[in-house]
């Protein structure tokens, strides 16, 4: 009797201890693995290993940063496509999800049927600023001159293909002007020539233009968001500025899985995630990196990517776009 009672008492305990364990845990003896398309050092290499940070204690695993960066996100999109392990997920944007089928004739993996929404996190808003010294103080003044000058009125983006880039062709092509478009490798090189003067005006994100505005180096005309962001100053959105329809572009940053993951540890991964980017402190961190927070799960990410896949769609199509 005394054997069989000690035998249902560590019976009692492992099962305590297993309802301990987080679901993923429980579920999966991997460490999750998110891969990142860029770069360590960028804003969203910071938003996934602050992801990583808060998930170790919810999941119950440790949490594993893969930089690959290369291809516009592609060689990142198509290593998550392929993973097989039900641990690895993207740190997922654009340009590999909802711009690249509209400019490639041919992807190594299909980002409908191979890549499922996890959460959206966070939203890096792009902005059309101008070099202190500029004499355009409003987008009205841009697109007056755009208008009197077709094709001589430049603007930068961080490259041929990038959101900044198409961008700001949907401003011209919803405005009726005819802009000139200047690629460059980045952001960096694109603000040294509009502070010197060699390109008019930039599409570029919050992030990569506020240490210049700060400096008095720059000015915001707009924002391309929904609502007006304090930290642009006095700036309005695009929208209010110009009053047309569809100048509100969310920069997304979500999760994305390989489709053939586990639903159940795609259901407990988006639930900590939504968790983690509500928190008070999230949004401080965000803002930090230009970004703001803009928590939602998989079918709010889903309902994101398919609305920007059909915009992007339509504004390469009109533009008659292609890259390299």
């Amino acid at each position: 009797m005394k054997l069989r009672l000690k035998h249902l008492a560590l019976g009692l305990a492992a099962a305590a201890s297993l309802a301990a364990t987080p679901l993923w845990a429980q579920q999966n003896d991997k460490p999750l693995r998110i891969v990142v398309p860029f770069a360590p050092g960028g804003a969203q290499d910071v938003i996934a290993r602050y992801l990583g940070a808060k998930l170790t204690d919810r999941l119950g695993t440790p949490v594993i940063i893969d930089n690959k960066a290369g291809a516009g996100g592609i060689v990142a999109a198509d290593a998550v496509a392929k993973a097989t392990d039900g641990a690895t997920v993207l740190l997922a944007t654009g340009g590999a999800v909802t711009i690249a089928p509209h400019l490639q004739a041919k992807l190594p993996y299909d980002p409908v049927h191979e890549l499922v929404p996890v959460a959206l996190v966070a939203d890096t808003p792009m902005t059309l600023s101008v070099r202190t010294e500029s004499p355009y103080k409003t987008i009205a003044d841009v697109l007056r001159d755009a208008k009197a000058r077709p094709g001589q009125v430049t603007y930068a983006s961080t490259g041929n293909g990038t959101v900044s880039h198409l961008t700001g062709a949907l401003l011209a092509q919803a405005s009726g002007v005819d802009l000139l478009h200047v690629p460059y490798r980045g952001a960096a090189p694109a603000l040294t020539d509009l502070l010197g003067g060699q390109v008019a005006v930039i599409v570029t994100s919050v992030a990569s233009i506020e240490p210049m505005v700060a400096s008095g180096k720059a000015r915001v005309l707009g924002t391309f968001s929904r609502a007006a962001l304090p930290s642009m100053g006095t700036a309005p959105t695009v929208g209010e500025a110009t009053r047309l329809a569809g100048m509100e572009v969310p920069v997304w940053v979500g999760v994305m899985a390989p489709a053939r993951m586990p639903a159940a540890g795609i259901d407990k991964l988006s639930a900590a995630l939504v968790e983690v980017c509500n928190l008070p402190e999230t949004k401080q961190r965000f803002a930090q990196l230009g970004a703001i927070n803009t928590c939602g799960n998989a079918a709010a990410l889903g309902k994101v990517v398919t609305e920007d896949s059909q915009r992007w769609a339509k504004v390469i199509k009109q533009g008659g776009i292609k890259v390299d």
